[in-house]
């Protein structure tokens, strides 16, 4: 099964068309279309953001225009979905502009998904989330498109044969791409965190095995202590939950980096005797300490940590 899988001949994007299809785009020509019968691309993954290429691309279009038409289908309910050009209508609002250049085409879902996340991906500046979502978003419009082998066996060729197309395409090996993809399995606030590079990509692929619940245990745990988990940590973290044992306790150990046990504290005794009585003696003062620390404990348990039973 291998050695057929290496003698796959790789589709191109372009090969998915028919002739008729091609013949069809080339007779296409551009329409100005009123900025606001143009409606975003359902679930689109690039973010449009505010920023200094936005500012640069609206003084641009103020001085030369749209130079490069977007690309829509026509919408079941009247005006049209943008499929490539969200961040050139937006700078064509700012600019005070009424109208835009687009090339009105119709595609189906599959060939949409393909065109959208193409011309996007052509970007410079993509930010981790964007290219997870897309490379999700065109591996499922690919499987679509060619329809799903029968057997487990095939289904996992196929699978494999979608990533090389998506490979072939974009530049990134097959293996980062399968990485880049498990990134959709993290909490939106995490997967913010590898945005803004707070969290490395690779301690960040680590952690999109843990399920739901864990993720937002860890979260929990990032937002109070600001503890960002490395490559090492997220490993163990995944390491534990794959066996069934990551409790609250356990992961609280692995982000403390594993010292627990040998931990030390120290007291500096003038400023423990603003807390108490001059009479006190030092084993009444440290009687105190201990049921506080009880108390505490017993509250921090009850508080929401999952208990032994959860990690079944």
């Amino acid at each position: 099964m291998k050695s057929s899988a290496r003698n796959i001949q790789l589709t191109s994007y372009d090969d998915l068309f028919t002739p008729g299809e091609k013949q069809e785009k080339a007779r296409e020509n551009v329409q100005e279309i009123e900025l606001d019968q143009l409606f975003p691309f359902k679930n689109h993954p690039f973010k449009v953001l505010e920023d200094e290429a936005m500012k640069a691309m609206v003084e641009r279009i103020k001085e030369y225009g749209i130079l490069v038409p977007g690309l829509a289908r026509p919408g079941p309910d009247g005006g049209y979905e943008l499929v490539a050009g969200h961040r050139r209508k937006r700078a064509s609002e700012l600019a005070g502009k009424t109208v835009m250049p687009v090339i009105v085409r119709e595609m189906d879902e599959e060939e949409a998904v393909l065109a959208m996340v193409d011309s996007n991906l052509q970007r410079e500046n993509i930010l981790p989330s964007e290219k997870a979502w897309a490379y999700k978003m065109k591996l499922d419009a690919i499987r679509r498109r060619a329809g799903r082998p029968s057997s487990d066996n095939s289904r996992q060729v196929g699978e494999n044969y979608s990533v090389e197309i998506i490979s072939k395409d974009s530049g990134d090996s097959a293996r980062n791409i399968h990485r880049y993809i498990r990134l959709t399995f993290l909490l939106p606030e995490i997967l913010q965190m590898v945005d803004d590079k707070k969290l490395a990509f690779n301690p960040a692929v680590e952690l999109s095995y843990l399920d739901e619940k864990r993720q937002k245990r860890l979260w929990e745990q990032i937002e109070k202590f600001g503890t960002i988990p490395s490559l090492e940590q997220a490993k163990q973290l995944k390491q534990f939950s794959q066996e069934g044992r990551l409790d609250d306790g356990e992961m609280m150990k692995i982000l403390a980096g594993g010292r627990t046990a040998s931990v030390q504290v120290t007291l500096k005794v003038g400023r423990l005797k603003q807390y108490f009585p001059n009479d006190y003696t030092q084993q009444q003062m440290e009687e105190i300490i201990f049921s506080l620390l009880e108390k505490w404990k017993n509250g921090w348990t009850q508080e929401g940590m999952f208990s032994q039973q959860d990690t079944g």
